[in-house]
């Protein structure tokens, strides 16, 4: 870190030209002079948490007993460039409510999984998986592993592709899907004389998106392997690749992303310590690869929370959601972005519970 060597600096701290340069030269000191690995271990072991064998992976995962008269088992799951760290508050809020101002008859059994080739989970082997492979290891942990008969799932980024395969593929295991963010291939828009004008302006916002801010995706997607190479040996390259998502995808209104710098760096930790940045780059190319069921109405009944600065391409109008999914429940946030856990996790508590208050019996 302290050898690491910047490079020229353009001028402008409106992070235009991506990671913006003086925030990752004050990241990197901090890192070496003040972040301490050890303190963030022990937050990050304050809940139990277990390995278990599924199918052919070794599967990390938070488990949490629910405090209430009859907990019900929600698995929450992560996406890129996330981790399971983006729960941690919220561990404790769902999984013992009455300790939190809320009521014990909303206590949840909470399972945090994190994604194969992703912090301490075991890797794919030498083949990139997506979200068919995810949501079969998933259905499997919450039914063959941890035993329940039926659970809720809560997601969004890369698990809302997993969510959706298990509403299409496991849809008898499943109470309830919770998304913060569907993307547009799993609610298409009908055709454009049929569109309303909200979904015509949705069109044009997603146009102007993907030019700007998918590069991200198509490189991960189509070419995992380079990527994984340049950043493998390089902290401040994985730093700036993911810190540059971390501030456009958040509800980030100041000259930094929406987190402390002890919350980017232990995000960053667990991607560095267990050398997964490349494998995690691999899940894009299992969208391609390892899709699974794309087509069909997802029956299962639906909640979707949209944060007014989640990405557009995970952010469709309510009346694509509607036509693709049993949609029961749909809130718009007052605040929050993409990570919607991690940036505001009492909102997302509160509704997650209001909407699996609707479905529990």
């Amino acid at each position: 870190m302290r050898e690491a060597q910047f490079p020229d600096r353009l001028d402008g701290n409106d992070w235009r030209y991506g990671t913006d340069w003086d925030y990752m030269k004050a990241l990197a000191d901090y890192w070496m002079k003040e972040y301490d690995w050890r303190k963030a271990e022990t937050n990050l072991n304050r809940y139990p948490q277990f390995v278990a064998r599924v199918n052919d992976y070794d599967i990390h995962f938070y488990h949490v007993k629910g405090r209430g008269p009859k907990p019900m088992p929600l698995v929450l799951t992560h996406g890129w460039p996330g981790s399971v760290f983006e729960f941690l508050e919220a561990i404790g809020p769902l999984s013992d409510p009455a300790s939190y101002g809320g009521s014990p008859e909303d206590a949840f059994d909470v399972v945090v999984p994190s994604l194969p080739g992703f912090g301490f989970s075991s890797k794919p082997k030498g083949r990139p998986i997506g979200p068919a492979t995810t949501a079969a290891l998933w259905d499997h942990l919450m039914t063959g592993v941890l035993g329940y008969a039926k659970y809720g799932a809560q997601g969004g980024d890369l698990a809302n592709g997993i969510q959706v395969q298990l509403g299409r593929t496991y849809p008898s295991s499943l109470v309830g899907l919770h998304f913060n963010g569907i993307a547009i291939s799993a609610a298409p828009l009908p055709p454009e004389a049929e569109q309303t004008p909200e979904e015509r302006a949705y069109v044009q916002a997603l146009a102007a998106y993907r030019l700007t801010e998918l590069d991200y995706n198509s490189e991960q997607r189509n070419k995992p392997q380079t990527v994984a190479l340049a950043l493998s040996d390089s902290p401040i390259g994985v730093a700036a690749w993911i810190v540059e998502k971390l501030k456009a995808w958040s509800d980030s209104p100041s000259g930094e992303p929406a987190f402390t710098k002890e919350q980017v760096i232990t995000n960053l930790m667990i991607y560095l310590v267990t050398n997964t940045i490349g494998t995690a780059a691999w899940f894009y190319r299992g969208l391609n690869e390892d899709a699974g069921a794309l087509d069909g109405r997802v029956t299962v009944p639906t909640g979707f929370a949209s944060s007014p600065h989640e990405m557009t391409l995970l952010n469709p109008p309510r009346s694509a959601l509607e036509r693709n999914f049993n949609l029961v429940h749909y809130t718009k946030m007052s605040r929050g972005g993409h990570f919607a856990f991690w940036e505001q996790p009492e909102a997302m508590v509160a509704d997650v519970r209001q909407f699996f208050k609707k479905l529990r019996t």
